[in-house]
């Protein structure tokens, strides 16, 4: 699935969906199959919100292939079509590649200079990666 729109001025999920969008993505993921009047009753703990909102909010984010719903009898049950994880997976890794496409080494260079605020191991594991691909364009 695609993610039309990344805002780089926000935090978390929020970049990837609207904050309602975002805050019934984490119930869901949580719960991992709700009804819409169950989400609504969850967000409700945080501010009070209209059904009809969760409704026509859950049923875009199943528009758009992030969620599936199924019947249990007249009860429509919603959950992710993805974990969560795997979601952030694909969507950094079109984000990167994106990027990379259009802008090229500047992007790896911003990535190397960025790579000096964080852990060993993943430097560690950078370096694996890249003589791996070595190895393979050796081959």
């Amino acid at each position: 699935m695609d993610i039309k729109n990344f805002k780089y001025g926000k935090v978390g999920l929020n970049r990837f969906f609207g904050s309602l969008e975002a805050k019934i993505m984490d119930i869901l993921w949580d719960a991992e199959e709700l009804s819409i009047k169950d989400v609504q009753l969850r967000l409700e703990k945080e501010k009070p919100v209209n059904f009809n909102t969760v409704m026509t909010v859950m049923n875009r984010l199943l528009d758009k292939g992030i969620l599936e719903k199924r019947l249990k009898g007249r009860l429509s049950l919603f959950r992710p079509t993805e974990s969560k994880a795997d979601f952030i997976e694909q969507q950094s890794k079109k984000l990167t590649e994106n990027l990379l496409d259009e802008f090229g080494g500047v992007v790896i260079n911003h990535m190397i200079d960025a790579l000096s605020d964080v852990d060993q191991t993943l430097i560690d594991k950078l370096e694996r990666k890249i003589q791996q691909l070595k190895k393979d364009n050796q081959a």
